[in-house]
């Protein structure tokens, strides 16, 4: 830790009047900070000076230990302040400035990046040419003093232009060779196959996941597994094993200690191979997917640990993350009192006078209270063992062990509420709320619950009245603004969560709504030329790079859930050029899914209903009738089909939905790809 006494300056600098949390945490610090915007970079111009980017977000823990250790101390801000334009970037407003600096971290240092992310740019064009992550104040693990590597890096600026300007003409080169280019071949389904094998092989047996520590959940590869055991008939070896992998992964997170075990909810990732210990912040787009994950599970399994894992996760949005006006916070942090996990973590004897005797020794024994510490002299609630395997221990009976295990949560989680709560970003963001969108309107239908159906709808009718300016989306918003121009993913996660909720029950505003996505993602995002969609509009501020994503990160790929989403909305009204524009994206898509078939997952559900076009149900009844087919037509796990109940009063309907009336009685219209069958009268006909 620095030596020299943090000075607070009284006085707010530029970040006090942000939107985001996380440039408002380095408001009153002594650095001289700018947001990304016009007049920093025409200063840096100006002046001459390079410019220090630091890009991180509110819930971080290296963030917040960076920004103690660094930027709270006078004597690093005075050299910061001297010798560099300092820019302070929220990654989760500005996820474009974030990829483009990223992949430049890469390419410059040989390693993957991470957050807090810090990066040297060049003041006339603000091209990187130094990058790290985290840096110390002292010299340790083999990284340089913060201090040390400021003086360095200007130096190296005013003295060694002509090899700066070399390197950065080489990594612009690089930039544009990373692009991925038209002309490839179309994929086909033996990478369906290769993805599968791929994660076979990567595949932990013993604690579930893939590959070592540090294990991220991954959701849309354990979606794949799931959907390869269900397309497949689950017979064969390679599907039982599909199904196998993706089932014990999910129920070791749900037991382990990446999942609030009292709270709900899961950590974003495991530090170690158990799933023992996560880094402890909560990120909704985490929580989106795997709601939605444990939702499918239940549906191919019917095993009510998913079910309880899918509403434990569903309860605690409701209640911590949705705000008073409908949409969804961002982020709770890993740190509270100036630890990470202080809210979370337990002392064995506290837990045991809170407990009575009988709810004791059944917890300890399931969640590793009779075992040694597991953080840092106290204990992290992780599933040791099962409730089944306690119950026998004990002799008890499971149903009675199951009881006092719940009551013992119930008392803990009281104990915790008293707490000094983590912090929590509370910008709204188009993208993430789209994912939890779509995970509650599948967890309403899946575990029918009309509650969580409520909220997936006041989301929407939030995003509608304050993200959606009646031609295009803003990305995010907070305090009452909402601004900066909506990226590939909030377009394209939005028309996918409308699809889901229309799944739902039917709302023909939501169906034109998507209308109006999609015809601006084609508009503004795709390429015409190249095909798939450009991560930024066409109209956006220019950068020294534009990504085309095509794997899947911390987020789904934009280009796989756009191609997916327009390829079912496509075949849903008739509209060639949804379907065009998903085909021009997987075959743009081909060669980097050949090299790295399971990094694709996304853009692999689309292609998997290129090759095999989605079963699609439009039900036109009324009343009980209408809801009944709905629910029967809807049972199990079916990805490959979209069930739509339409009200036969329901008229105007677009495209080739208009031709689908519901007749003397009520119809059942059952179509795939072009085809349509003639329309049943009962569900027995399918």
């Amino acid at each position: 830790m620095s030596t020299a006494t943090p000075h607070r300056t009284p006085q707010a600098n530029r970040l006090a009047a942000a939107t985001s949390p996380y440039l408002q945490q380095h408001a009153y610090q002594p650095v001289d900070w700018w947001p990304w915007c016009d007049e920093a970079l025409a200063l840096a111009r100006d002046q001459d000076r390079p410019i220090l980017l630091s890009i991180g977000y509110s819930a971080c823990h290296w963030c917040h230990v960076m920004a103690h250790e660094s930027f709270e101390d006078s004597v690093t801000a005075e050299l910061m302040n001297r010798l560099f334009i300092n820019i302070k970037v929220d990654r989760e407003e500005r996820p474009d400035l974030d990829k483009v600096y990223q992949t430049a971290h890469q390419l410059l240092t040989k390693r993957a990046g991470g957050w807090p992310l810090t990066v040297f740019l060049t003041p006339d064009d603000q091209k990187p040419f130094f990058a790290g992550t985290y840096f110390p104040p002292q010299p340790r693990h083999g990284l340089p003093a913060f201090n040390q590597l400021l003086q360095w890096i200007e130096q190296t600026f005013r003295e060694k232009r002509d090899a700066i300007r070399t390197q950065s003409q080489r990594l612009t080169e690089v930039l544009v060779e990373l692009k991925p280019t038209a002309g490839g071949r179309l994929p086909d389904a033996s990478l369906l196959e290769a993805a599968m094998r791929q994660l076979a092989t990567s595949f932990d047996d013993e604690y579930g996941g893939f590959g070592r520590a540090p294990k991220f959940p991954h959701p849309a590869n354990l979606e794949l597994l799931l959907r390869h055991h269900a397309l497949h008939g689950g017979e064969r070896e390679p599907e039982v094993r599909a199904l196998e992998m993706a089932t014990f992964t999910l129920e070791r997170m749900i037991r382990g200690g990446l999942a609030d075990q009292l709270g709900g909810g899961f950590c974003r990732y495991s530090v170690d191979d158990q799933w023992m210990i996560p880094h402890f912040e909560k990120m909704l787009y985490d929580n989106g997917p795997l709601l939605a994950l444990c939702c499918d599970a239940y549906a191919t399994t019917g095993d009510p640990l998913f079910q309880q894992a899918a509403r434990a996760t569903a309860d605690w949005v409701v209640r911590e993350m949705q705000s008073p006006e409908g949409g969804y916070y961002s982020t709770l942090d890993a740190d509270s009192e100036g630890r990470e996990g202080a809210f979370y973590v337990w002392d064995r004897e506290r837990v045991r006078s809170i407990l009575s005797e009988a709810e004791y020794a059944p917890f300890a024994a399931v969640y590793g209270l009779d075992r040694s510490p597991n953080f840092e002299e106290c204990w992290h609630l992780h599933g040791c063992a099962t409730p089944a395997e306690v119950a026998a221990r004990l002799a008890l009976e499971p149903a009675e062990v199951e009881a006092l295990l719940s009551s013992a949560r119930a008392a803990l989680f009281a104990e915790r509420e008293r707490r000094v709560r983590p912090g929590r970003d509370e910008k709204i963001l188009t993208a993430w709320n789209a994912l939890m969108i779509k995970a509650m309107a599948r967890s309403a239908r899946v575990l029918d619950r009309p509650d969580y159906l409520e909220s997936a709808e006041q989301a929407m009718r939030f995003i509608r009245s304050r993200l959606w300016t009646g031609k295009r989306l803003l990305a995010t918003y907070k305090d009452g603004k909402a601004h900066l121009n909506a990226y590939l993913d909030d377009y394209a996660c939005l028309l996918d969560a409308l699809l889901e909720l229309l799944q739902t029950r039917w709302s023909v505003a939501d169906l034109e709504f998507g209308v109006k996505l999609a015809e601006v993602l084609l508009d503004q995002f795709m390429d015409d030329e190249g095909g798939g969609f450009w991560f930024t509009a066409r109209d956006h501020e220019p950068l020294i790079h534009r990504p085309k994503p095509l794997e899947d990160d911390s987020l789904p790929s934009g280009n796989g859930i756009a191609a997916h989403a327009l390829q079912r909305l496509g075949h849903l009204l008739g509209e060639p050029r949804y379907l065009d524009a998903a085909w021009s994206t997987l075959k743009l898509a081909g060669e980097s899914v050949r090299r790295m078939p399971y990094a694709h997952a996304t853009l692999l559900f689309a292609l998997d209903e290129h090759l095999e076009p989605p079963e699609i149900l439009i039900i036109r009844a009324e009343g009980d009738r209408l809801e009944t087919w709905r629910r029967q037509a809807q049972e199990g796990y079916r990805p490959r089909r979209l069930v739509l109940a339409i009200p036969s009063s329901t008229t105007g309907l677009p495209g080739t939905l208009a031709a689908m009336m519901p007749g003397e009685r009520p119809r059942i219209y059952r179509c795939r790809g072009t085809h349509c069958e003639p329309p049943l009268e009962s569900l027995d006909g399918l």
